[in-house]
């Protein structure tokens, strides 16, 4: 195989941002002019602020070479971009990762295919974009600024050559996917596939209890200091609502649970913990003790649960001995799909999501026949090509008994 070929930068040079009206609408004339699909990324600020927008916007499209928009000036004035994708293809590595933030801006996309999606399915095992590029096309992207803060204004030159990049091959890459998916007999499968990521929300549902997610928190032993830890994170999580900034910059989860196992009761006590003592911690102490102190005198009957609630099954570890048939289902249904998978060359996982499966052997439908298998996964979502793949043999697999 030869050497792959550096890209360093895009080959009409990087591109201005859009920034003002008269900057987008001449760049979607331009747009609009091309022909074909249009590759589509954003970059966000995740790790640096509270909300998941989009702090740049690349396109891309045959004809057309690359635009670059700033969507936060033009938040108020991007009909002439969503003009020009309302009825063509978007092409997007991870969509599920983008289309959330796109949402925001009043863009939706008519038609999907994505590339990291297509990558798994046609049974590559490194999806990055990067790899991709590199594997298919035999060009390797100047990467390093995924982590960045895109809030930053004004945006590096460099960063904005990488974004560029990222939008470069995502066409070509697309067709060379769509051959190879079309070879393996897997392009119809391809398409329910994005079809399903395109019209399945924007926004996946919110946690009932999001706190319960802070790192360290199987330290906490007690239903009072749970009552202290969600004190502190909600606390924390207003605050970052408020300033937006992301609420591990605000306070991060470690120094949460540390306060919650010290139980401090004096702003000395609680300055002299990690990350309290700091200089801009001091300005908050007096909230986070308030805070700790709520949680100290709560009612018995509003503590929090010890036992998250969960409307699934328990973790299968524990399937053995609390119920041994559901234990023999689920080993043969993952036998089974592994098997499916290997044949196919696909993800097992993609072949049919994880908790959809142990739900099934957890507590089998009524009728456990293919058919009544095959309307249990349609009524949760499962795409006709996983129904046709997998009903046949997690019927087999939930008669499976200890």
């Amino acid at each position: 195989m030869p050497p792959s070929i550096p890209l360093r930068e895009p080959a009409g040079g990087t591109p201005p941002v859009a920034s003002e009206p008269e900057q987008l609408r001449r760049a979607c004339d331009r747009l609009a002019a091309g022909s074909g699909s249009i590759a589509v990324d954003t970059e966000r600020a995740s790790g640096y602020r509270y909300w998941p927008r989009a702090y740049l916007v690349q396109v891309r499209r045959e004809g057309s070479g690359t635009v670059l928009i700033d969507p936060i000036p033009l938040r108020d004035h991007l009909e002439p971009l969503g003009a020009v994708l309302a009825d063509t293809e978007w092409v997007l590595h991870a969509a599920s990762q983008d289309l959330p933030c796109l949402a925001d801006l009043g863009l939706r996309p008519p038609s999907l295919f994505d590339t990291e999606l297509a990558g798994r399915l046609a049974g590559y095992e490194r999806v990055a974009l990067g790899t991709l590029v590199e594997n298919l096309l035999g060009y390797k992207l100047e990467k390093g600024h995924s982590a960045a803060d895109w809030s930053k204004r004004p945006l590096p030159t460099d960063w904005l050559n990488y974004a560029a990049l990222d939008v470069e091959l995502l066409v070509p890459l697309r067709e060379k996917l769509e051959a190879e998916l079309s070879a393996q007999g897997k392009l119809e499968w391809a398409r329910q596939e994005f079809e399903w990521v395109r019209t399945s929300g924007s926004q996946p549902a919110p946690r009932s209890e999001p706190w319960r997610r802070t790192s360290g928190i199987h330290k906490v032993r007690t239903a009072r200091g749970l009552a202290a830890v969600r004190a502190l994170w909600q606390a924390r999580d207003e605050l970052a609502r408020k300033r937006d900034r992301a609420p591990s910059r605000i306070l991060p989860d470690s120094a949460i649970i540390n306060a919650v196992l010290a139980d401090p009761r004096t702003t000395a006590d609680l300055q002299a913990l990690p990350v309290f003592g700091g200089r801009v911690q001091r300005r908050y102490t007096g909230n986070w003790l308030r805070h700790l102190q709520a949680a100290r005198t709560l009612p018995a009957s509003e503590l929090p649960n010890p036992s998250p609630p969960n409307d699934g099954p328990p973790p299968p570890n524990r399937w053995a001995d609390k119920d041994p048939d559901a234990a023999a289902r689920l080993a043969a249904a993952r036998t089974a799909l592994t098997k499916l998978a290997e044949h196919h060359r696909l993800p097992v996982e993609n072949l049919l999501l994880p908790d959809l499966l142990r739900r099934t052997c957890w507590r089998p439908p009524p009728d456990a026949s293919p058919e009544g298998v095959a309307e249990v996964l349609r009524a949760a979502g499962a795409r006709p090509w996983q129904i046709e793949l997998t009903a046949d043999e997690l019927s087999k697999a939930l008669h499976t008994h200890a």
